[in-house]
């Protein structure tokens, strides 16, 4: 479709200037952190243990191979000489991967701070560490979250890595970050003014005593971050196997139902992750792609689980056409205290990681005394390889005790167990 003057004359300035604005997602992740700048929240990475017949300096060509193709690499947040306001920049100098052979006392002591905060202006955003000790092989990775999502990450990342260290040819040009986010730019007033009012409309109502687990916790450490993972024990993926629902519907559906239950309301409001990767070009883009959209349920009028399940992927459905203008939803921070929802799928093994046909050992790494909670609660249900699923909760504890999410976790799973009645009354499971 014909790009408008005006469209051409903006892609062009920022082409020439090199300046370009955050995505919507972007600004919000790096707004979120500038108030708690000092945590490790938005790192993203992974301390993988290979063994001895890894060929490190094989591992490391294949890694600057990759970061050198990607623009991506490198983005550097910087300032606006003009304006003031904060832009990316994709010219930055690419720090090449290097082996770091040590003793295994110095990487102990390596691992305390391998996860660090990341410095935001004008400085890389990624860190790719080799270390070789008289006894191990090791490789860690870390992305800052508002250039890089779990998929492109855990996924295309890894994937391609492997590739490279096998020496396979990649024969696809790599899409840049830069030319996607002009791309989006191609949106119009009315478009944008429609999915402002779509938005506004679904949060209007939110309150934090209605929309989240009544918090049981006072005085504690402003946005600590702590985590529980329950097994749902109700559920396995062969349910899915037999109906034609959606898991990522089916499960959010059980996050908006324990939330309702447990702060004994009949509304709920929350936000969904979605990946963001629609397109053959969007799945193959290194970058973050993931947004947050929100969604609402009055559940005064009694319905049935068919008729809710059905009504909430309608809405799912809806949501996503007005993507472009979830820049409003961010900027005015309509949903900073909302509670988040993600399904995700595991590509592998939870402590395992493989690259080039080696399969490594996925470290733990130390506790992280300057971690923060991004969100109230992080509800997350993961599929396993062996076909079960794991809830996750990352949550606030200067709002939450581990008790209360235990509480959560139970609830979630005995209403995961009702919606599987879809002829049963929502008002029997919110009794």
């Amino acid at each position: 479709m014909e790009t408008s003057y005006e469209t051409r004359i903006i892609n062009t300035a920022l082409k020439y200037y090199g300046y370009y604005p955050l995505r919507a997602v972007q600004l919000w992740l790096v707004d979120t952190h500038f108030n708690k700048v000092n945590s490790t929240m938005m790192n993203i990475g992974a301390l993988v243990k290979f063994p001895p017949e890894m060929d490190l300096n094989r591992l490391a060509q294949a890694a600057n191979d990759l970061v050198n193709s990607y623009d991506i690499f490198r983005c550097r947040l910087v300032f606006h000489p003009d304006t003031d306001d904060l832009c990316q920049r994709f010219d930055g100098e690419i720090i090449p991967v290097e082996i770091e052979k040590i003793s295994d006392e110095e990487f102990e002591q390596r691992k305390e701070n391998l996860m660090k905060p990341y410095a935001l202006i004008n400085k890389p955003l990624y860190r790719i560490c080799i270390f070789e000790t008289p006894t191990a092989k090791y490789c860690y990775v870390d992305f800052y979250h508002a250039i890089m999502d779990g998929t492109a990450a855990a996924i295309l990342f890894f994937r391609e890595l492997g590739m490279r260290y096998q020496g396979k040819k990649i024969t696809r040009v790599p899409p840049n970050y830069a030319d996607y986010i002009l791309e989006e730019l191609r949106v119009s007033p009315e478009e944008l003014a429609e999915g402002n009012k779509f938005w506004r409309e679904i949060l209007e109502g939110f309150d934090e005593t209605k929309h989240l687990p009544p918090a049981d916790v006072e005085n504690a450490q402003a946005w600590k971050s702590e985590d529980i993972t329950v097994p749902l024990k109700n559920i396995t993926r062969k349910y899915f196997f037999n109906n034609a629902r959606k898991e990522h519907v089916f499960f959010l559906a059980a996050s908006m139902l324990a939330i309702a239950k447990i702060s004994c309301t009949k509304s709920s409001i929350i936000s969904w992750i979605h990946n963001g990767r629609n397109s053959a070009l969007e799945r193959r883009l290194m970058g973050i792609m993931i947004e947050q959209f929100p969604i609402s349920w009055n559940f005064e009028k009694d319905i049935t689980v068919k008729e809710f399940l059905d009504g909430l992927e309608e809405k799912m459905n809806t949501g996503t056409k007005y993507r472009r203008s979830l820049g409003m939803v961010y900027s005015e921070g309509l949903e900073d205290d909302c509670a988040t929802f993600i399904f995700q799928k595991n590509t592998g093994k939870l402590n395992e990681m493989s690259i080039g046909g080696y399969v490594g050992e996925v470290i733990e790494l130390p506790p992280n005394e300057i971690s923060a909670a991004e969100n109230s609660l992080d509800i997350e249900v993961n599929l396993t390889d062996e076909g079960n699923y794991l809830l996750f909760l990352d949550y606030d504890a200067s709002r939450y005790s581990a008790l209360a999410m235990e509480k959560f976790a139970a609830t979630f799973d005995e209403i995961v167990s009702k919606l599987k009645n879809e002829d049963k009354l929502i008002s029997k499971i919110l009794k």
